[in-house]
């Protein structure tokens, strides 16, 4: 492969990843607002915070995904690819879940299914790349964090959640 190939795939994959982050995006356009109303625990992270921390998880999902893709291509890690592409969309939908929906409830649930999709795509790129699966351990560790987060917001706001 030559490496102007390489590097437009690169490229593709950290914009793939960042779309998935857009569409969230769109339903979290006046989550700040939102989210300073809410009783958060007092280990909640401010507002500020999110948007850099999810630019930079997405950048290394896209790296993640364009390592397995340069090792593996399309076919032979297909089933990584479906788990990499519903835990996107899993996570997209959740933005929509808590911030543009106010559901909690479903919010948190769907949290827990996108923590067993991301635990599964690291699974299956870590069988094809060992860099790729480290790469999602960021992620990993703030959807663990943002799960709690979850729980916890949406106990203390029941009536808006």
């Amino acid at each position: 492969m030559s490496q102007i190939r390489s590097i437009g795939a690169l490229v593709a994959w950290i914009a793939v990843s960042l779309a998935a982050g857009a569409v969230g995006g769109v339903a979290s356009m006046n989550a700040g607002a939102f989210y300073g109303q809410l009783d958060r625990p007092p280990w909640a992270p401010p507002g500020w915070l999110f948007g850099p921390v999810w630019t930079a998880l997405y950048v290394m999902m896209g790296i993640a995904a364009w390592l397995v893709w340069r090792e593996a291509g399309w076919t032979a890690a297909r089933a990584a690819f479906v788990l990499f592409f519903t835990q996107l969309a899993l996570n997209a939908l959740w933005t929509w879940l808590f911030f543009a929906w106010r559901n909690g409830a479903l919010a948190l649930a769907g949290i827990v299914v996108l923590l067993i999709f991301i635990v599964g795509t690291m699974i299956a790129f870590g069988r094809v790349s060992r860099p790729a699966a480290v790469l999602l351990v960021p992620y990993l560790c703030w959807v663990l964090f943002a799960t709690a987060l979850t729980a916890a917001v949406w106990s203390r706001n029941r009536g808006v959640l």
